[in-house]
């Protein structure tokens, strides 16, 4: 996908929401510079949890390493700034004013930057707090209705920190229009705009059904393992060699799933005609289902339900993706890991336009590993290059 290409941005980012902002932009064909500090982004060390944040959220961008405390540094991303359309960051608030990277300074040098943040929250009394995913996820609700009662429980992946990003990007996309139709109305090159997207707001907009659920039943939206289903077949099961999902989610839905498994007993009774009826009938329903799906395969329940054209899915582990036919058909890219060169497989952007998926233009990038290519379309030469090189002002 070239649908960005043109747009240059520069990337000061690390850990998960920053990255995942540039990511998104060089899938849809924007180059984007990644600037690291000197000995690379730590996110590419992490251990444990956070080991697969830099080879899954780095893809399609150059990288190069720059001392941003040092004036010959900071000399070279205001020149390379001078000629960005974007700047993305996700430091804690008030990081970049000290180095003169911040909104305004940027905008003295590049009218039409468009200038994005990633931060804990909006405008507001915690504006200056620090804020992580799983911050947000405990004070915005979503943790509580993760787990149980009593046991809040994150979510098993970064989706505030994702989900945060794509709001960037959405932010983004939108200020690069609204620059294109200032530039042609006014006679101005001050067409830039300040976009921030924040892990709190985001955390309050995924669980605003919940909040809107209260409003609409007077009722506090009880957690996830603990709610009142809305269809009386959408639950977890155990065949002989798995588990999975199974749902019924209409009235039509629930005569295929009947002809298919011989319940014609419930497919006759007036009691199970409608959902909410079925809901009611939930304690006779499960249980009888339990006992039945027990005695089959996998492979046995997924032929019937596919023939009934139902909803389902076996419960899978995330290493178990890398294995599925549809996956593998269009939705994974292979990567090279800059420090090992090991080839691995990971999700593709999940976006197709006009049939088609955002390819791997540019490996995973190599510590610095641009910093030669970058500094000479800025115009420094070899000489000068080798010379910030000595310095430690650019690695």
């Amino acid at each position: 996908m070239d649908f960005l290409n043109g747009i240059k941005v520069v990337e000061f980012s690390h850990m998960v929401m920053g990255p995942v902002v540039g990511m998104v932009l060089a899938d849809l064909g924007a180059e984007v510079i990644k600037i690291e500090p000197i000995g690379g982004d730590k996110t590419r060390s992490l251990p444990g949890s956070g080991a697969g944040y830099f080879a899954m959220f780095n893809r399609n961008k150059k990288s190069i390493c720059v001392d941003l405390k040092s004036k010959k540094g900071r000399a070279v991303v205001m020149k390379l700034l001078a000629g960005a359309d974007v700047m993305i960051e996700n430091f804690r608030p008030g990081a970049l004013d000290k180095l003169g990277l911040d909104y305004e300074s940027v905008k003295t040098t590049n009218p039409a930057i468009i200038y994005q943040s990633s931060k804990g929250f909006l405008s507001g009394p915690y504006q200056q707090r620090t804020a992580l995913d799983e911050v947000a996820q405990m004070m915005g609700g979503l943790a509580y209705m993760t787990g149980p009662s009593g046991q809040p429980l994150r979510a098993g992946s970064s989706v505030i920190d994702i989900t945060g990003g794509l709001f960037g990007v959405i932010g983004i996309l939108a200020a690069l229009q609204g620059r294109q139709n200032r530039s042609t109305t006014q006679e101005t090159t001050d067409t830039g705009a300040q976009v921030t997207s924040a892990l709190y707001e985001t955390t309050a907009f995924l669980v605003g059904q919940h909040m809107a659920q209260h409003a609409v039943t007077g009722q506090p939206a009880p957690p996830m393992p603990e709610r009142i289903s809305a269809w009386a077949v959408y639950d977890v099961f155990s065949a002989l060699d798995g588990q999975i999902f199974v749902g019924v989610v209409s009235d039509g839905q629930w005569v295929k799933f009947c002809s298919e498994f011989d319940l014609t007993d419930w497919a006759r009774d007036a009691l199970y005609a409608r959902n909410a009826d079925r809901v009611r009938q939930r304690d006779t329903i499960i249980p009888k289902l339990r006992a039945l799906f027990s005695d089959l395969s996998l492979e046995q329940l997924t032929s019937k339900l596919d023939q009934a054209g139902l909803p389902y899915a076996p419960i899978r582990k995330p290493e178990d993706l890398t294995d599925d036919i549809h996956l593998a058909a269009h939705g994974l890219q292979s990567m090279t890991l800059p420090d090992t060169g090991q080839v691995v497989q990971l999700p593709n952007l999940p976006v197709e336009i006009d049939g088609h998926r955002a390819q791997l233009r540019h490996d995973l990038p190599a510590s610095g590993g641009d910093v030669g290519t970058v500094l000479a379309e800025l115009g420094y030469d070899l000489q000068a290059i080798a010379d910030l090189r000595a310095e430690g002002v650019i690695g």
